[in-house]
């Protein structure tokens, strides 16, 4: 059975930009502590000069016209998802394996822009909008993850586009799908490349000194930094309330992220550019996805997905480490959990490589399939 694929271009509506703008130009700002900076979040001079480009002089006709462009869309009902997915090079060639790229939170498809076409003259490359993020459906009940967006994803690639097997990469949430389609279907999947690896680690004396030091690491990696964590796992519908309502509150909630999680060294424009960090705002903002996307948090929590659980993935796996990843889970831990035929320590880059190293995140990638082969 082969599913029925449509294309589909990205055209928000002129309502939604319009009220967008007006909510951004009443917004009721804050006051802030002198002298703190990014200290307590976002500082606020900055959040405020953001927001006015956001409000007067951001083009999102231009954004949009090149992801429709860049990243040509298309849309596939799968049970009763409407899945986004962007295809890019010649999907018709069958001499070429495919590869599917996934992106984590809080990004979203439009974080492949840069890296897809560094790969499309030599893979059939498909980049997915995860559901509930982008302009995918939203899961309309509990109980959905990256264990159940992976048959999805696996009947996207085999029964809309052909291919019976496939390689997969993916950061952040990405790798924990990516992972969970690794478990559910090894047969189809040819490899997955991954930058956010999770581990098995040895208990006690068995463990090594670099796995005590990650555990000591991360302790205080969510005490200083897992506050939004916390909430999102435990309470996304409240936070949903001012996401939605306010534009400048999901602008500082995810702009956030991009210079904590970067290897910017505290300059978020180093690494990123203005249109970027706005388009992907923007398009939190017009899907309403913020909500549905913070939820997997929940999931996790409640129902801890492959990446999460004591299960050994055996499908050939490759790892990008950047130094500025936000966990940097020991080899010995990554080498129990998957089947590790790849390991790069990468030169600098964090948690959004495909935007701030894609070539060299492609180039690793292209390394990765040609050691392991289809």
């Amino acid at each position: 059975m082969t599913l029925p694929v449509s294309p589909f271009a990205i055209r928000i509506a002129d309502e939604i930009l319009e009220d967008l703008r007006r909510r951004i130009l009443q917004t009721r700002w804050p006051d802030e502590l002198p002298g703190m900076g990014w200290d307590l979040g976002v500082e606020l001079a900055y959040a405020r000069e953001l927001a006015d480009e956001w409000a007067r002089s951001f083009d999102w006709r231009t954004q949009e016209a090149r992801l429709n462009r860049e990243l040509p869309g298309h849309r596939c009902r799968i049970d009763d998802l409407d899945i986004h997915f962007a295809r890019v090079g010649d999907g018709h060639r069958k001499d070429r394996p495919a590869l599917m790229l996934l992106h984590g939170w809080p990004s979203s498809f439009a974080e492949m822009a840069k890296i897809a076409p560094l790969l499309s003259d030599s893979f059939d490359v498909v980049v997915p909008s995860l559901p509930g993020h982008g302009f995918s459906s939203i899961p309309r009940a509990p109980g959905f993850g990256p264990d159940e967006c992976a048959p999805i994803l696996i009947r996207l690639m085999k029964e809309a586009l052909g291919h019976a097997r496939f390689f997969v990469h993916g950061g952040d949430r990405g790798a924990f799908v990516a992972a969970s389609m690794a478990h559910v279907d090894p047969a189809s999947i040819a490899g997955i490349h991954i930058t956010l690896p999770t581990g098995l680690f040895a208990e006690g004396e068995q463990a090594t000194e670099e796995e005590r030091r990650f555990a000591s690491d991360t302790a205080r990696w969510m005490a200083e930094e897992g506050g939004y964590s916390a909430i999102q796992s435990t309470r996304p519908q409240t936070l949903a309330y001012a996401m939605h309502d306010s534009p400048v509150g999901l602008m500082a909630w995810i702009l956030e992220k991009f210079r904590q999680w970067s290897d910017c060294g505290g300059d978020l424009e180093s690494r990123f550019t203005r249109d970027e960090l706005l388009t992907n705002v923007t398009i939190y903002w017009a899907t309403g996805t913020l909500r549905s996307s913070a939820h997997w948090y929940w999931e996790r929590r409640l129902r801890p997905p492959a990446a999460s659980r004591a299960v050994r993935i055996e499908v050939p796996t490759g790892v990008a480490m950047f130094p500025k990843e936000v966990m940097r889970t020991p080899r010995s831990a990554v080498e129990r959990k998957y089947d590790l035929r790849h390991w790069t320590t990468m030169a600098s880059g964090g948690h959004f490589p495909a935007l701030e190293e894609p070539e060299a995140l492609a180039a690793d990638i292209r390394k990765f399939v040609a050691t392991v082969g289809g």
